[in-house]
């Protein structure tokens, strides 16, 4: 089939599929992949298949860089005991128990490896589409874990590869293999991300900003191929790194544009791949002889299996040396911690980084043989894939109401916290910002009763939301309650502000107004005067509430995402001002 035949196959199929899930009550990810199956039916569109390179070089940088991008770097730093054995030790655990199995079953030892290697890690696009229904400490851990042990899997991958090929492979190559991929990929993507920052801060147009930012994941991926490093880690690395300066480095119309331009199209190239990945189902077990369909199939179940296993063995042995923190042992169970790993090791997706490493397997040795198993390692890596979507899928939301999870709270109370904090430090520093910007008492008085209002609101929904727990409390234990907790920092507290307008203390005070003025001759000034004005004293407590954010940012009182989502609000109220201004 030609190119732009093809495009408009998936445009149709990826739309199909966003009608139907909503109306089938599924992900769409899921049925994405089993329209792919159907379409796969059909002799013609089997044919349809990218070549490996272009999912590494097209579909990965960018998905993974935005995944990586809007992923809490604060949350990464927290759960680092979490994530670095996940990453790398499980991921090879994983793959050395999938090759056993397959060796044990018929697979060759060396095909048995290189299959080990592509259904290890998670991916963090399928843990991303399908894992939205987990808690938001949890999403993250398991979001972050899926970001970074691809590099694991692939050194594993090049080291089978090179057993299968008949290379020469000793413990000082895969040394320098392992030091190598890591190390090479962790400065190709500081590298390029401070390379962005130098760019970036020297821009103030919209579209020449974006087509940076897009070519952050490339140019990490390339230069980390180059030296031979781990381009997944390179685009990760870049992007966390670029998540967290970008406040600093670009435009509220810029981040606007972007916050709409790509989810959008991250979704067009998640969507297609897994119809992609339907299509190549379709296209293996097509070219399999029927004989070893049966065999191969019990494979690709024992290789699920196995996997699933081992995360869950693996997350138990490894829970003496994790040391959660106090509060999260205060607030949990060893009966609910248990359940928490079932509930991580049904959300372990396998996805497009598998299917990528099945299909760059080389076609021959370096005698010029048939590589042994090949066949098999595509087939399995597809039939892995396809049962943890179609099987933990639509599992894992049923598992997550079964676990009963505590509550997260965490990014409410943060949110609401920030709220409070910048609307403060905004109204202590009004006084200063109106004789600075020359604004006149009547448009400053104005500002002050506007942004009482907004704190006003802020608290009520903050105590609302307060005596709300406390009643679920209250059905849950039949327990009565006395009240909410007087000295809780995040409980119907109001942020205080220093006089130099820096967030303070957080403590429970009451609402006092700084400032009136009773002598405003409303006759003096015109309207369009006092618009100005106004617009002027707004953009003024916007950027003052943008330093205190992100001053709560770097201190860890808010988490990456939150200021993300406080930041988005104060963008769409500059570029409301903006607007209203060239109106004017």
């Amino acid at each position: 089939m030609e190119g732009l035949e093809v495009t408009v196959l998936l445009g149709l199929a990826v739309l199909t599929g966003t009608l139907l899930a909503p109306r089938l009550r599924l992900a769409t990810p899921l049925v994405l992949v089993v329209i792919g199956l159907l379409l796969g039916f059909v002799p013609e569109l089997r044919e349809i298949e990218l070549p490996p390179e272009t999912m590494l070089l097209l579909f990965l940088p960018v998905m993974l860089f935005w995944e990586s991008f809007t992923t809490s770097l604060r949350s990464v730093k927290r759960a680092l005991r979490y994530i670095v054995p996940m990453s790398t030790l499980l991921v090879v655990a994983s793959a050395f128990a999938v090759a056993g199995i397959a060796t044990a079953m018929g697979v060759p030892w060396e095909a048995a490896l290189i299959l080990g290697a592509a259904v290890a890690p998670p991916d963090a696009t399928a843990v991303a589409a399908l894992g939205r229904l987990l808690p938001q400490r949890t999403f993250m851990k398991l979001k972050a874990e899926s970001l970074t042990n691809d590099g694991t899997a692939l050194v594993v991958y090049a080291i089978a590869v090179s057993l299968a090929v008949g290379g020469d492979v000793t413990p000082w190559t895969i040394t320098g293999t392992v030091v190598l991929s890591y190390l090479g990929g962790a400065v190709a993507g500081i590298g390029i991300a401070a390379i962005a920052w130098l760019a970036l801060r020297r821009m103030r147009a919209t579209l020449a900003i974006n087509v940076t930012l897009l070519l952050v994941p490339f140019l990490a991926f390339l230069v980390a191929e180059l030296i031979h490093g781990s381009g997944v880690l390179a685009v990760v690395f870049a992007g966390l790194i670029v998540a967290w300066l970008a406040p600093r480095i670009t435009t509220a119309q810029s981040r606007q544009q972007a916050q709409a331009a790509w989810p959008f199209g991250v979704f067009l190239l998640n969507g297609a791949l897994f119809v992609l990945i339907g299509l190549e189902v379709q296209n293996v077990v097509h070219e399999i002889p029927g004989r070893q369909i049966g065999w191969l199939l019990l494979v690709s179940v024992a290789a699920w299996a196995a996997l699933g296993v081992v995360r869950y063995l693996f997350q138990l042995l490894m829970a003496p040396f994790s040391r959660p923190s106090p509060e999260h042992l205060a607030n949990t169970t060893r009966q609910s911690r248990n359940r928490g790993r079932i509930v991580s090791t049904v959300a372990g997706f396998r996805g497009a980084v598998s299917l990528a490493i099945a299909l760059s397997v080389p076609m021959t040795t370096d005698a010029g043989t048939d590589l042994p198993g090949r066949d098999a390692i595509v087939f399995v890596t597809a039939g892995v894939i396809v049962l943890t979507l179609l099987v933990q899928g639509p599992l894992l939301p049923a598992v997550i109401k079964w676990a009963k999870l505590p509550n997260d709270d965490t990014e409410r109370e943060e949110f609401e916290l920030a709220q409070r904090t910048i609307s403060g430090a905004a109204l202590a520093a009004l006084d200063d910002l109106a004789t600075e910007h020359g604004i006149s008492d009547e448009v400053r008085d104005q500002a002050r009763r506007e942004g009482y209002d907004r704190l006003e609101l802020a608290n009520a929904r903050a105590l609302a939301r307060q005596r709300s727990a406390i009643d679920d409390e209250i059905d849950d234990l039949e327990t009565v309650l006395s009240g909410p907790d007087a000295t809780s920092p995040t409980s119907g507290a109001i942020a205080t502000v220093s006089d130099d307008g820096e967030a303070g203390e957080v403590r429970p005070v009451a609402l006092q107004m700084l400032a009136t003025s009773d002598d405003i001759d409303m006759t003096q000034r015109s309207p369009l005067i006092r618009f100005e004005e106004a617009n002027r004293l707004k953009l003024a407590l916007l950027d003052r509430k943008r330093e205190v954010l992100l001053r709560l940012r770097r201190e860890g009182a808010i988490d990456d995402l939150v200021s993300r989502r406080v930041q988005h609000g104060l963008d769409a109220e500059e570029l409301r001002l903006a607007d209203a201004r060239e109106l004017g």
